[in-house]
């Protein structure tokens, strides 16, 4: 299928596209608000500031997809992968990422707000000034991710992989990390205000 047919029959009030074979399409700009794309082999696909709220992408492939500025707010995309994909300034706020592979992925200034990021994996990834504020990031792997200025504020860490995480100026306002492996974590020049650190922590945090 092409971008022309699934906008036409979109366009007709078609939404199921389950399965579909999108490799390298470009969506750019298009509103697809509500589609269900679950399975679907998107990998490659451009699809910049395109408006897939509530959108269903579960389990669908993304590799390597450019989402620069897509509105994937609310969007379910538990299991889905979007390994080394380009999400810089993307909306993910309250969307469902459960579980779902964001290795290496660029997220840089993308709004998380809110999200379900529980189990996804991380390892990597560029977060750099991300907005994570009241995300669910239990047992999430952001191994080696770069969360230089992100907003962490009241988000969910417990049981969080963080080994050789980079936190600078990063806002951990109101996180509990007391489930958390700190000993490979530094967290000077953070914004600590009402964080809970283990009991025995040797982290610098000053």
């Amino acid at each position: 299928m092409d971008a022309d047919e699934l906008l036409k029959r979109y366009c007709a009030g078609e939404r199921n596209f389950t399965q579909v074979s999108l490799h390298l399409v470009n969506l750019s700009e298009v509103c697809l608000a509500g589609i269900t794309l679950d399975r679907a082999n998107l990998a490659n696909a451009t699809l910049s500031h395109a408006n897939l709220s509530g959108a269903n992408l579960t389990q669908a492939n993304l590799t390597a997809a450019s989402l620069w500025r897509t509105n994937l707010s609310r969007a379910n995309l538990i299991w889905a992968n979007l390994k080394a994909a380009n999400m810089i300034r993307a909306t993910l706020t309250k969307a469902d990422l459960h579980r779902g592979n964001l290795a290496k992925a660029d997220l840089r200034l993308a709004n998380l707000c809110d999200a379900d990021l529980s189990s996804a994996n991380f390892a990597g990834a560029d977060l750099r000034y991300a907005n994570l504020s009241g995300a669910n990031l239990a047992r999430a792997d952001l191994s080696r991710a770069n969360l230089t200025g992100a907003n962490l504020s009241k988000a969910d860490l417990s049981h969080t992989n963080l080994t050789k995480a980079i936190f600078l100026k990063t806002d951990l306002s109101y996180v509990d990390l007391t489930q958390v492996d700190l000993t490979q974590v530094h967290l000077e020049n953070c914004l600590l205000n009402g964080i809970t650190l283990p009991e025995a922590s040797l982290i610098k945090v000053g």
